[in-house]
């Protein structure tokens, strides 16, 4: 078994990989890295055919066992060198600069690291949110081609990722524009700018609805990739944070950052659940308890997590724990 790390540092050694393929059928090559700009860039073999791909996640609460506690996830993320680190704050803090540092500014993939920077801030508050490209762009003071290319940088370093709008069979006119996540809720933590006029709670919730997301991104990926991650959301406002489809799964769930259950929290679940009713809706919510309202099942948030297994059923499925 042979393992390169940080293989699109030189892009021309999957040629040589290829080539080792073709000689030795004893060798078994394990390719990591954590950029793909450069090897799209340089337009090197990459292998078609011959390589499984296969992609890594922050830890993921099952992973993690009792050592998992939310409110610590929530502040600092889940990414394993922040999560093991001897000062994991002192860390986080570094690391969107080390980013900054290594990979785009040595490998020169953009002109203006100061934009950059602003960029990475700005977009901070589109985190858990519909995506407005030119908005952001006006608010960085560059052009919309410009921030397009930023954010592609930024998916192309695994740093963010967009979740399409689900569309399937829609009958109601829906909303198509993507929403925004960076890829950690710590990461997310460090780069949002905060202040007077910030409320804590808002800030809070984007950060528990991205943790969801990372969680059910790595628990899509674990699986095999079979199932894909959405959201929904209707022309007239009512939205479903999260919606998993696929061959055996189709789950419906909101996400609240709040310690109880209200009325109102399970009206859009509903609507969803009108139009899809083979959707298994979940409200998640910062309680203690199970609870089932308007037939909806409201799981506490960090039951869910803990119970996201890729190789097992969770408990709230048929045939789970």
């Amino acid at each position: 078994v042979v393992v390169i790390d940080e293989v699109q540092k030189v892009p021309a050694l999957l040629d040589v990989v290829h080539g080792l393929c073709e000689e030795r059928k004893d060798l078994r090559f394990i390719l990591t890295g954590s950029s793909s700009r450069k090897l799209k860039r340089t337009g090197v073999n990459l292998l078609a055919g011959r390589l499984l791909l296969r992609t890594l996640h922050p830890f993921m609460a099952a992973e993690l066992g009792e050592e998992f506690d939310l409110d610590r996830a929530l502040a600092r993320g889940l990414v394993p060198i922040i999560d093991r680190a001897p000062k994991p704050e002192e860390t986080l803090g570094a690391y969107a600069s080390l980013y900054l540092q290594e990979e785009v500014k040595m490998e020169g993939l953009v002109r203006k690291i100061g934009d950059f920077s602003r960029f990475l801030e700005v977009i901070s508050f589109s985190h858990a949110s519909l995506l407005n490209i030119s908005g952001i762009a006006r608010e960085c003071r560059v052009n919309r081609k410009t921030a397009e290319g930023y954010l592609q940088v930024l998916e192309d370093l695994l740093l963010s990722y967009r979740v399409s709008a689900f569309t399937k069979r829609a009958k109601r006119a829906i909303s198509t524009h993507p929403k925004f996540f960076y890829f950690d809720a710590g990461v997310f933590r460090s780069l949002r700018p905060t202040g007077p006029l910030d409320r804590p709670e808002e800030i809070e919730g984007s950060a528990l609805e991205g943790l969801v997301a990372q969680h059910i991104a790595a628990f899509i990926a674990y699986r095999g990739g079979e199932d894909q991650l959405f959201y929904w959301r209707t022309r007239s406002g009512s939205e479903v944070d999260f919606v998993v489809y696929g061959p055996r799964l189709f789950w419906a769930i909101e996400v609240k950052n709040s310690k109880r259950v209200r009325p109102e929290d399970t009206r859009s679940l509903l609507t969803f659940a009108e139009e899809y009713p083979q959707a298994r809706a979940m409200l998640l919510y910062r309680g203690a308890e199970r609870l089932v309202r308007d037939n909806i099942l409201c799981l506490p948030c960090e039951e869910f997590l803990r119970d996201l297994h890729p190789e097992k059923p969770p408990a709230w499925e048929p045939g789970g724990r």
